[in-house]
């Protein structure tokens, strides 16, 4: 759990060039990041289940809290890998069932979430270097490749090829670029 923090504020650092303390302070993507971090080590953890459901509880009040006063929503059973940055706070919306690779990158109003009907129901996979622009739509059971960009304003319910960047509504493919520029 710590380790994951210090990935994800460590890019923090890398971004601002501030220190720790002024970035725990002032970054509200950060304070998303710790209570989530802290509340998925619980719920991914092995302690009995009567314990883990006391905690739980109280991490849900915190994650709830922490919604209120950011507009960042990041449920524990999510699955987010190290070195994960939030640009800007705001209207973030991540689905309970939600894996995001490591080092990807997201802007303010992106939702991550569930859409789709019968065997296309589903929520996204999104792989390792992803960066996803402001107010961009990931939804539906699909698989968002490495390396890869979605613009903003974007919709996107369909795969998406690693190192390529995709966008419009519905988002389509623009270029082979990847996301090394993003992040």
């Amino acid at each position: 759990m710590l380790n994951n923090f210090k990935t994800d504020l460590k890019k923090y650092k890398t971004y601002s060039g501030k220190n720790a303390l002024v970035l725990c302070l002032t970054q509200q993507g950060l304070w998303a990041l710790f209570v989530y971090r802290i509340s998925h080590a619980i719920y991914s953890s092995k302690i009995p289940k009567l314990i883990k459901r006391l905690l739980l509880l109280f991490c849900v009040i915190a994650q709830k809290f922490i919604e209120i006063i950011t507009g960042i929503s990041i449920p524990y059973s999510a699955q987010i890998g190290k070195s994960f940055y939030i640009g800007h706070f705001g209207g973030i919306i991540i689905n309970a069932n939600a894996i995001i690779g490591d080092n990807c990158n997201i802007s303010q109003g992106v939702t991550i979430g569930v859409s789709g009907v019968l065997e296309y129901r589903g929520v996204p996979i999104i792989g390792d270097h992803v960066y996803i622009g402001a107010n961009a739509v990931v939804a539906g059971h699909i698989f968002v490749g490495n390396n890869s960009v979605i613009g903003a304003n974007s919709l996107v319910t369909k795969n998406v090829e690693s190192h390529t960047t995709v966008s419009g509504v519905p988002a389509i493919e623009i270029s082979k670029n990847s996301s090394d520029l993003y992040i």
